[in-house]
């Protein structure tokens, strides 16, 4: 028997996070682990009146095609993906693992290597959300692995998944609503900045947000969400920064990571634990070694690390920062295949500073500020 949680999981993200119109084509895609899941949300997709195809995967192909597949084939990238993406109106994916270690003796070349294969549908991707032409939102199917991963009980990481994105309320939709009203104030007044200052330990960097556009993240393209995000300007980020948890790439930990950044560009990168990695993912491509996101999350009801960047990157009290692609709905220009955040605590004495103005301290919004 699913948990009813689940039914009121696909009704946000059909009806109020993608707003799935009758007619529209639907493309629902995710690991088999989280079939329920995705039965769920195509039930309510076809309800809508929409046209419904799904995809499922299978870590365990995958794992054969990193293991086994050449170089030139892991570049071919995946045509199925591609050609869907350039028709759906929306797309819905979930993350879900039976193992979250099933990359764990993979090279980090290999990874690179895929890495650069996906490409081609991740271009589609983004230039048809920044068109409008796309709507996608990701969520998160609960699974022993994950749950595992999490250091929690299944029962325990359900309760903390659904939690988090509010569906324990009577109408989730509109307690996102309400964070989306809250959020948007802040997202006006950062739209108005040209820099900003992040200081916290290990971390003092000035970041250009100059013309950019700040984006309010409200449910509707990550499920649960929590975040205020922007592309900066990729050429004009100067200082270094210390990501206080371990950043997570297909499964592998990377402990310690500090990076130097000169002109936008990572001039150097070190990490007490998974180096190897780190330095093959800033190599992946030209735009790999630049900035694509500086966000602040904002969902003080995820307070615990989990593996999982989803849930870690909306902690309340966070800065998050991505290197890699860039969106192009929020004035990005640095294109990349990858796409990797990485976290930084502000709760013990962090701050920022816009334009010469403290707005942020020790984890929180500075609310008088907007007054």
């Amino acid at each position: 028997m699913n948990d009813p949680r689940l039914d009121k999981l696909a009704k946000v993200l059909v009806h109020y996070s993608t707003r799935v119109k009758r007619g529209e084509f639907v493309f629902i895609r995710a690991d088999e682990v989280a079939t329920p899941w995705v039965l769920a949300v195509a039930r309510e997709a076809i309800k809508a009146g929409a046209h419904v195809e799904t995809m499922l995967v299978s870590q365990e192909i995958a794992e054969a095609r990193l293991k086994y597949a050449s170089d030139e084939e892991l570049k071919t990238g995946n045509y199925m993906l591609e050609k869907t993406l350039e028709k759906a109106d929306v797309w819905l994916t979930a993350w879900a693992a039976r193992n979250v270690k099933v990359n764990a003796a993979i090279p980090a070349e290999r990874l690179k290597i895929d890495a650069q294969g996906q490409s081609g549908w991740r271009k589609i991707y983004s230039d048809r959300m920044a068109s409008g032409k796309l709507r996608w939102c990701g969520t998160q199917f609960p699974t022993y692995a994950d749950a595992q991963e999490a250091n929690m009980s299944l029962e325990d990481y359900e309760n903390f998944v659904y939690g988090a994105g509010l569906l324990d309320a009577a109408d989730p939709a509109a307690e996102w609503k309400k964070v989306s009203d809250a959020q948007e104030r802040w997202v006006k007044w950062l739209d108005t900045k040209k820099s900003l200052h992040i200081v916290s330990e290990g971390t003092d960097i000035t970041v250009s947000v100059a013309g950019k556009k700040w984006m309010n993240c409200d449910g509707r393209v990550n499920f649960p969400d929590g975040e205020v995000f922007t592309s900066p300007e990729d050429t004009n980020i100067n200082g270094h920064i210390s990501f206080s948890f371990p950043g997570i790439y297909a499964g592998k930990e990377i402990e310690g990571i500090r990076l130097e950044v000169k002109d936008g560009l990572v001039v150097k990168a070190t990490a007490r634990k998974g180096e190897d990695l780190l330095q093959a993912l800033l190599k992946t491509d030209e735009g790999a070694s630049r900035f694509g996101e500086v966000a602040v999350g904002t969902n003080y009801g995820i307070q615990r690390f989990t593996r999982n960047m989803l849930f870690d990157e909306k902690i309340g009290g966070t800065v998050h920062m991505a290197v890699g692609n860039s969106m192009a709905e929020a004035g990005g220009k640095n294109r990349s295949a990858i796409h990797w955040d990485m976290l930084c605590d502000m709760r013990q004495g962090g701050t920022i500073t816009a334009d010469g103005t403290l707005f942020y301290k020790d984890g929180k919004f500075i609310d008088e500020v907007l007054i």
